[in-house]
């Protein structure tokens, strides 16, 4: 028979190799997206920009919008993104291993800057791709917004279970 302890434990481990291995596939996805081509990436961005657009005339056909901005919007917006949801997962990771609340919640951050930092300059070797400051930055806000909402939840969370 299998002792209870013995499956806690195992049922905890294999918890955090999965929570982890969500931060690799997600970053796997961040560095695939980046190691588009120019060409490829607006045209990935253009679809997204199109199918909105498309999809807002439909809905509201009598609104009539300057569409103009809209493609950079979208571009940034996917930074901003990606990243709150890389710091949600890197934030939960680390607390599988139970660091202390601070300890992990700086440790996300860190971990999410220097992967855009790292993505952006691995855009530097991606044909018509630059890497930019101003996607670092967007990059980190998005990471810090990601680990504000999870930390907002857990303390939600914590404060209605000890009602």
């Amino acid at each position: 028979m299998i002792d209870k302890e013995w499956m806690k434990m195992m049922h905890r481990n294999l918890y955090k190799i999965l929570s982890w291995l969500m931060v690799i596939l997600w970053m796997g996805l961040i560095f695939y997206l980046s190691h588009q081509p120019a060409t490829e990436s607006d045209q990935l961005s253009g679809g997204v920009v199109d199918l909105v657009i498309q999809t807002f005339e439909r809905v509201l056909p009598l609104i009539h919008l300057d569409w103009s901005g809209f493609h950079h919007i979208v571009r940034k917006s996917a930074h901003l993104i990606a990243y709150l949801i890389l710091g949600i997962l890197v934030l939960h990771a680390l607390r599988q291993v139970k660091l202390l609340s601070w300890h992990s919640v700086i440790g996300a951050l860190i971990i999410c800057v220097c992967y855009a930092i790292s993505d952006e300059i691995h855009q530097l070797f991606i044909p018509g791709r630059s890497g930019e400051v101003k996607d670092v930055l967007i990059d980190s806000v998005g990471a810090i917004i990601g680990v504000g909402l999870y930390e907002g939840l857990r303390i939600l969370i914590h404060k209605i279970r000890l009602r």
